[in-house]
């Protein structure tokens, strides 16, 4: 066999994430690189092989017949390279930490913190998975994951780690500041949508029970996404408290409304009862539960604020104070639990 005619790694790997997910975007947040890229390098494969291995349909991508042959083997050799890579490794293991977890989780509550662990556990080489396959311990070459579902998960060690919810939040400079003062005042706004996040259960929590899940506008695959794109003004987005929080303690993002939302998921801390047993493991449960607590009293501190702010303004009969403000007692909580 003539190696020389292997495609670009590069390639294939781009190839594998997207088949896996069915989606250019979700391989792109996998992979760290941009939406373009990954179509740029599937296109160039599917070039380079003269088939067409994904068929289009507008912003939806799904794998021809072959294009399913050819993932799988891929996949079949990726595995083979990655437990070769894993043997050669095996001497350093010990002093290696793999935490699998989504990547909207990864990038907005995990990677903010990471430094602190990074700083008191030295002798680890943390390993950062971020992917939204769930990890197969017997399988894959990971000590502990986060995931964010329903639980439980039979046979192996699994904690609640963080009690989700849901509410919607803004850029302070949408509508040119002029944000809803009511959640009725939401049918005047355009709504971000998500696969993940859906308005409904909101709704509910709000009092508008007769309010349908919005069917129109931008579709949004990944969480982290939808984020950004009410960061950067374009709606209103119905956001996880875990994902917006230090969003909103930056001031790039506001709270509206103080109601929030029920979520069917929360996070949870797994891993084998044998890699529980392991210095590091330990170590990165001890940190991420650590940081969960500080997490939860800067977001009590921040509703404590807001409440007290209310029920002021309605003593004084005082107008409702904008939504602005709420960024402002955020950053002064965070101040507060991040010494």
């Amino acid at each position: 066999m003539d190696l020389r005619q292997l495609p670009a790694l590069n390639a294939i790997k781009a190839f594998e994430a997207a088949a896996r997910h069915e989606s250019f975007s979700r391989a792109a947040d996998e992979l760290y690189v941009t939406h373009g890229a990954v179509s740029h390098q599937i296109r160039a494969l599917e070039e380079e092989l003269g088939v067409k291995l994904f068929a289009r349909d507008g912003k939806r991508v799904r794998l021809t017949d072959i294009g399913r042959r050819y993932a799988a083997q891929v996949r079949t050799a990726l595995i083979s390279l990655a437990e070769a890579t894993r043997e050669i490794r095996a001497g350093d293991r010990d002093r290696r930490l793999v935490v699998s977890m989504l990547s909207s989780f990864a990038a907005r509550w995990v990677t903010p913190r990471i430094g602190r662990f990074i700083e008191a556990n030295p002798q680890w080489d943390l390993e950062l998975l971020s992917t939204n396959a769930l990890t197969d311990f017997a399988r894959d070459d990971v000590d502990c994951a986060i995931r964010f579902g329903y639980g439980p998960y039979p046979g192996l060690h699994a904690e609640l780690l963080l009690e989700e919810m849901f509410f919607p939040a803004c850029s302070p400079t949408f509508n040119g500041g002029n944000l809803p003062k009511m959640p009725a005042d939401l049918a005047n706004v355009p709504l971000l949508r998500s696969d993940d996040e859906l308005w409904r259960p909101w709704f509910d929590a709000a009092g508008l029970t007769d309010w349908p899940e919005p069917k129109r506008g931008v579709l949004y695959q990944d969480s982290s996404n939808l984020l950004q794109a009410a960061i950067d003004g374009q709606g209103i987005a119905l956001t996880r408290r875990s994902l917006a929080m230090h969003e909103v303690a930056a001031g790039r993002l506001v709270r509206l409304f103080n109601i929030d939302g029920p979520s069917p998921w929360q996070y949870y801390f797994i891993c084998t009862p044998q890699m529980l047993q392991t210095a590091r493991v330990k170590a990165f449960r001890d940190w991420v539960f650590d940081e969960v607590g500080r997490f939860k009293q800067l977001f009590e501190s921040a509703c404590s604020e807001s409440a007290k702010r209310s029920t002021t303004d309605k003593t004084q009969g005082k107008k409702e104070t904008p939504a602005e403000p709420d960024a402002l007692h955020v950053r002064k909580a965070a101040a507060q639990t991040e010494r």
